[in-house]
């Protein structure tokens, strides 16, 4: 089992630890709810060193990138990002990941913890012309600080020019005498910041975070945030099944591109139609989806990916696959919850529609 650098602050912290990736990570420290409201209204700091980064460096990097994901890095300007997938050949999902540009030569891509050895794989196996692929997740840790009030506190301690950091821009910054990586960037719909720096010296800038009343937050106030905005996790919601089409991704799937890994697939699928549709769904009953339970309409009809009990909406919400003749919103459904049919009603993303980021 791995630790982040942060481990022995979390444990100093009172979180409850659990195995998470192949990493022991804080669940929560004072409770799921508060902290999700914590970033909802305030602001929180969260330990994700367990995500995977890779640096792409080389002559060939932007070929290579444009090749092995779905969206066009072509587009990208220098420390901007890029929502991305990594396709199979049959146009299943291998990841969704970050494509950062740090310059015309080298890219920066950070991947999902659980899926950082299959990735490191996949690219290499892949990999074309003059690239070389470095696997950093070891050496750089990872925060982010999110919430409404993120910028202000976050200006304090690394300075005015977070202001003009637009959101899915990025920036090498000074803090404590050394070179820091921060990007406007999340996955709770909130404004905030991801930061990178070495290993170790990410617990001087969470202590910082702490003294200025920041609160700390675990993996399940992650996952209902990431849930009220409808982002996929991966291994719940998008997969090696998942087509991007179905998974309501095509918006980060630049058909235009002369090639890609899993293109003609994706067309293939987006001509023909999906037979399903990943949908967003709240509970008109009282009851609480979990991932795996059944959805009826005209008989089974599809299945639960992701469900909780969103703290913001105080009711049961949930991601799903369902046949297309249910996408619509307005439908009512019946999902499964202990052996009981409750009614649910497909709606139009985002659960959550007041989130600070625009």
């Amino acid at each position: 089992m791995k630790r982040t650098p942060l481990y022995d602050v979390h444990v100093k912290e009172g979180a409850k630890i659990v195995e998470f990736a192949g990493f022991e990570m804080p669940l929560q420290y004072r409770g799921i709810i508060p902290e999700h409201l914590s970033v909802r209204e305030r602001v929180g700091i969260f330990d994700v060193s367990h995500m995977g980064r890779f640096f792409v460096r080389g002559k060939d990097a932007l070929k290579f990138i444009y090749y092995v994901t779905t969206n066009n890095p072509e587009k990208l300007e220098v420390n901007q990002a890029q929502y991305s997938l990594m396709c199979y050949p049959h146009g299943g999902i291998v990841d969704d990941l970050l494509v950062y540009k740090i310059d015309n030569e080298t890219f920066f891509l950070v991947v999902n913890a659980a899926n950082t050895e299959k990735d490191w794989n996949w690219l290499n196996e892949n990999k074309k012309g003059e690239v070389e692929i470095e696997n950093v997740t070891e050496r750089i840790a990872q925060v982010a600080v999110q919430g409404p009030l993120s910028e202000e506190v976050s200006v304090k301690i690394l300075g005015e020019q977070l202001k003009t950091l637009a959101y899915y821009r990025a920036s090498y910054i000074d803090y404590d005498n050394k070179k820091i990586f921060i990007s406007r960037t999340g996955y709770t719909g909130e404004d905030g910041f991801e930061i990178y720096m070495e290993g170790e010296d990410i617990v001087h800038l969470w202590n910082e975070f702490r003294e200025q009343g920041v609160v700390p937050c675990g993996l399940g106030a992650r996952d209902t945030l990431r849930l009220e905005m409808k982002y996929a996790l991966y291994g719940n919601d998008i997969d090696e099944t998942t087509n991007p089409v179905e998974a309501g991704l095509l918006w980060v799937v630049d058909l235009n591109k002369e090639n890609f890994i899993g293109k003609d697939a994706i067309l293939r699928v987006k001509q023909e139609k999906p037979r399903r549709k990943l949908v967003a769904m709240v509970m008109k009953d009282k009851g609480i989806p979990r991932h795996g339970y059944k959805i009826f309409g005209d008989g089974e009809i599809g299945y639960v990916t992701s469900g909780t009990f969103s703290p913001s909406l105080k009711k049961g919400i949930a991601m799903g696959y369902v046949n297309r003749s249910y996408h619509k919103v307005g439908s009512r459904v019946l999902i499964e919850i202990r052996d009981k049919k409750m009614e649910a009603e497909v709606v139009k993303p985002p659960f959550y529609k007041n989130a600070s980021h625009r």
